[in-house]
Parts: C-alpha cells; sequence; structure tokens
C-alpha cells in the first residue's frame, strides 16, 4: 500500500505528529538570581573525536580534528571560564567520555555541569528502534560512573530528536531537555498533549558556533565566517535577550571554538557580557531548576 503523502493525511495525524513535544507553558522567570535581569549559560558539546567516528569515518586526518578538542579547545575554554567566575554545562557524548576520562573529572571538579550527548554522536533518527533507547541510557550509566554523579540533563547529538526521544527523557527521569527550538526561553515541553513538568532549554543554529565555521574538504558548499562577524551575531543575541530580560544560551564546541581566533571572540563576548552588571551565568540545571521554582505566572 503506498503510503498517503502529507496533503492527504487525516488531522488526527498531523495533530499526532506536532503533539509529541510541544512548547507548553513558558518558564520564563519573573526574576533571575540576585535581582538579574538577564542570565547566560554557555555550554560546550564536547564531540572530540566521535564525528568522524560516527560517520565510520577511520582517516587519522579527521580524528586529529577531534582531538584538537581535547588537546587545545577544553584547556583554553576551561582557562577563559576561570579567569572570569563562570560555570558552564559540557554535553560529553560517552566515547568522547570514556577516551578523555580525566578531561571530564577535571571539568566536573570545577563545578562545571556534564550532560548526555548521545553515545558515538549518532544521529536518533537513523538508529533502528531501540537502539537510541539503550544507547542513550547506557551513555547516562557511563557519565555517571566517570564522575560519580548521574546527568540531570541532555542534548541530542546534531540537536536530532526522534520520534522517541520523548519517550527516553521521561523514562530516564531527566530534569531538562536542550535540543528543541520553539521559544528564546525556557518552556515547559507538553508531550501528547501532556504536561511533562520537564524544562526544554532551547537552542537555535544563529546560536552554535558549527554552522559558521564548519569546513568539509571534499564538499562543494564550504562555509566560513570570519570571527568577527560571528561575534556580531552572538552580541547582537544576547543584546536582544537582555533587552527582553530572559535567557542567552550559548552552543559551542572546544574543535572550533577552542582555536586561537575564536577563543578570542568568545574573551570578547564575555567581557561585553561582563559590561552589564545586572546578568548572572548559569549552567543549564541551574537554568531550569531556577526555571520551575521562579516561573511568571500565567
Amino acid at each position: 500500500m503506498t503510503p498517503q503523502k502529507p496533503w492527504e493525511w487525516p488531522e488526527e495525524q498531523w495533530r499526532r505528529i506536532v503533539g509529541r513535544a510541544r512548547a507548553g507553558r513558558s518558564l520564563r522567570p519573573a526574576i533571575w538570581p540576585n535581582g538579574a535581569r538577564c542570565c547566560v549559560a554557555l555550554s560546550f558539546d564536547a564531540d572530540h573525536d566521535t564525528i568522524p567516528l560516527r560517520d565510520a569515518d577511520e582517516s587519522p586526518m579527521r580524528i586529529s580534528q577531534g582531538q584538537y578538542g581535547s588537546r587545545q579547545g577544553v584547556p583554553r575554554i576551561r582557562a577563559l571560564l576561570e579567569r572570569h567566575g563562570i560555570k558552564a554545562s559540557f554535553f560529553y557524548p560517552a566515547v568522547s567520555a570514556l577516551l578523555y576520562p580525566d578531561e571530564v573529572r577535571a571539568v566536573a571538579a570545577e563545578g562545571h555541569e556534564i550532560g548526555i550527548h548521545s553515545w558515538i554522536h549518532e544521529a536518533n533518527t537513523q538508529l533502528p528502534p531501540g537502539v537510541e533507547r539503550e544507547l542513550t541510557f547506557r551513555a547516562a550509566d557511563t557519565l555517571e560512573k566517570i564522575t560519580g554523579h548521574r546527568p540531570v540533563g541532555m542534548r541530542t547529538a546534531s540537536w536530532d530528536f526522534s520520534v522517541d526521544t520523548m519517550t527516553i527523557i521521561r523514562e530516564l527521569g531527566l530534569l531538562y531537555d536542550s535540543s528543541l527550538m520553539a521559544d528564546d526561553d525556557p518552556y515547559e515541553i507538553v508531550a501528547d498533549g501532556e504536561a511533562t513538568g520537564i524544562v526544554e532549554l532551547p537552542v537555535e543554529w544563529i546560536k552554535d558556533d558549527a554552522p559558521y565555521f564548519n569546513f568539509q574538504r571534499f564538499s562543494g558548499l564550504r562555509p566560513y565566517t570570519p570571527p568577527s562577524g560571528v561575534e556580531e551575531i552572538f552580541r547582537a543575541e544576547f543584546d536582544g535577550a537582555y533587552a527582553e530580560g530572559g535567557l542567552f544560551l550559548l552552543t559551542m564546541h572546544p574543535h572550533i571554538t577552542g582555536h586561537r581566533s575564536r577563543i578570542a571572540l568568545l574573551e570578547r563576548l564575555v567581557q561585553h557580557i561582563r559590561s552589564h552588571d545586572d546578568v548572572c551565568f548559569m549552567t543549564h540545571e541551574q537554568v531550569a531548576r531556577w526555571c520551575l521554582e521562579h516561573a511568571a505566572p500565567g
């Protein structure tokens, strides 16, 4: 039987599809900690070697690009965060954590959050039935074993949120997800019409370093934006969040932002943010807990 085309779907079908993980009530708080006007949540997806491994690419060159993230990127990022007294969230594929366990333990010991970010940066929507659940649970167990702390939040690899991801998040009992894009500010996820109590800390490609800097050697499309251009975009996004009194959540990757010209971009961005007295920096876990406790009524 030939599957129906989307324009042939009955209303029940398309409503079911859009209702799997939908934005519910806003969890934007009436006020941020210590009376801050705006909250900043910096996050780093420590993919390291997993991008080529996920693609079954055994090229030492490609793998070395990921190793750069651990060898140079993470130390520079940790030093920057230490200079400015900022706690951030680091999302690790379990394979990255197994390759660099001392790094993960050191990052956690400095007070940064460690979150789930897949097993080997797999694409959830391309997995056979049941495999996503097994890999996600295995990833959570691995991070807990390495750090001694059970992760409370996750970010799907490449933000590839499948039709099964919401069920897995609920089964894991997570506090929050950070993979969806329905708002600028935190919201409660509604699954199949039911308020879940799970916080979504929304992301966006605009506030991610990868789309601006990624370079594929054998691709005809080679996007490249100078650091100054990316800095301009990130500053504008922060300025908008500050004007509205909301959340500025930024996603970066050590093997991308960790390069010399780009870590300087992040330094200047943090200095710009720091020039505002009424801004607080929080980990994703801290943001999620604060929003659940202090969401504005209505």
